[in-house]
């Protein structure tokens, strides 16, 4: 992904935030059963490469509460870890009313229409959403990247 900047969704947030915790947490969050730690490690590679994450406030709370999810004493380091990740990113706000006017709102919920709403060809979206993929890329193909595309390479 040649972007400078990348919006992540609320899937890759967690597991990137379960990666730099504690690796051994991917395993153990219902919610990262799909992922392994090699996805960690792609999606820190990929992360790295850029100068900076960009995040909605909508993919933060989804993301603060997958992984409210998981139970103490692991539960603290995941939301110390989520609020690192929110100091180090950039936040864009897509209004509620916004996106809720999407064409992709009744279909994938607020958190993906303002993602929806904010990935162009400039700040793309990273993404391991099959749905939200299909819709952005249907809209600008540059304006997103399926994360399982480029799983165990």
């Amino acid at each position: 992904m040649p972007a400078t900047a990348f919006f992540v969704d609320a899937n890759l947030l967690v597991l990137f935030v379960a990666g730099i915790v504690d690796q051994a947490l991917i395993g153990k969050h219902r919610r990262l059963r799909e992922f392994s730690v090699a996805d960690y490690e792609r999606l820190r590679s990929l992360i790295a490469a850029v100068e900076r994450v960009l995040v909605t406030p909508n993919t933060l709370t989804e993301a603060s509460n997958l992984l409210g999810q998981h139970g103490e004493p692991e539960r603290s380091g995941l939301l110390d870890g989520l609020r690192y990740v929110i100091e180090e990113s950039r936040e864009i706000v897509v209004a509620s009313a916004e996106a809720a006017r999407s064409p992709v709102f009744r279909r994938l919920g607020l958190t993906d229409a303002a993602l929806f709403e904010s990935a162009t060809a400039e700040r793309p979206l990273l993404t391991v959403d099959l749905d939200l993929y299909l819709a952005v890329c249907s809209r600008d193909a540059g304006a997103v990247e399926n994360f399982n595309y480029s799983r165990d390479l």
